[in-house]
């Protein structure tokens, strides 16, 4: 399948996402000991890093509440987030401005302020609305509840040996991917 739709009107082959193929050296509680395995590997001399990849398994959606939401916090996050906004105009404005018209620096404060105004009453009307349904605000996430390093066959056992894993509790490889979406096994 090729994109038609290119910027100067080529088109390109669109590349879906698959799972990478190989053996699974090991398996890891967090990404953080996948990522140090990664790097010791990239760290050893000649060995091709370029052929690991970092699987995550049964991914699932955490939110986590960072607290309750109120008119104060409302008002404060709205005017965060117009204050950088504001800025953000300001200085576009001001760097565009020929230099003979440029309006200074109090045209950049003035911005500033006038995104904050705006960030405030935007951050309290959407609270206003919002009210009832929901008083928490929250980060979402997705996280896997394990992480699998897998590796090209060819340099599978160079992998074992570098990071110390034997083979008896290495788990069975990664089918490899069917282009319907499926899993071929």
């Amino acid at each position: 399948m090729t994109n038609t739709q290119g910027l100067f009107g080529g088109g390109r082959p669109v590349a879906f996402p698959t799972l990478p193929t190989g053996d699974v050296i090991a398996t890891y509680p967090t990404y953080e000991q996948a990522q140090s395995a990664v790097d010791k590997l990239a760290e050893s001399e000649g060995f091709p890093v370029q052929a690991a990849a970092i699987v995550g398994n049964d991914m699932k959606s955490v939110e986590r509440v960072t607290g309750r939401l109120s008119w104060g916090r409302a008002a404060g996050a709205g005017a965060a987030s117009g204050l950088w906004l504001g800025l953000l105009f300001g200085l576009v404005t001001t760097i565009f401005t020929p230099a003979n018209a440029n309006p200074g620096v109090g045209y950049l404060f003035g911005a500033v302020l006038l995104g904050l105004a705006f960030g405030i009453v935007f951050g309290l009307i959407s609270y206003a609305v919002s009210r009832n349904r929901r008083d928490f605000s929250s980060v979402m996430q997705v996280v896997a509840s394990t992480y699998s390093l897998v590796v090209n066959p060819e340099v599978a056992n160079r992998a074992r040996n570098i990071l110390g894993v034997t083979e008896a509790f290495t788990p069975p490889p990664v089918p490899p991917a069917d282009p319907t979406g499926g899993t071929l096994a």
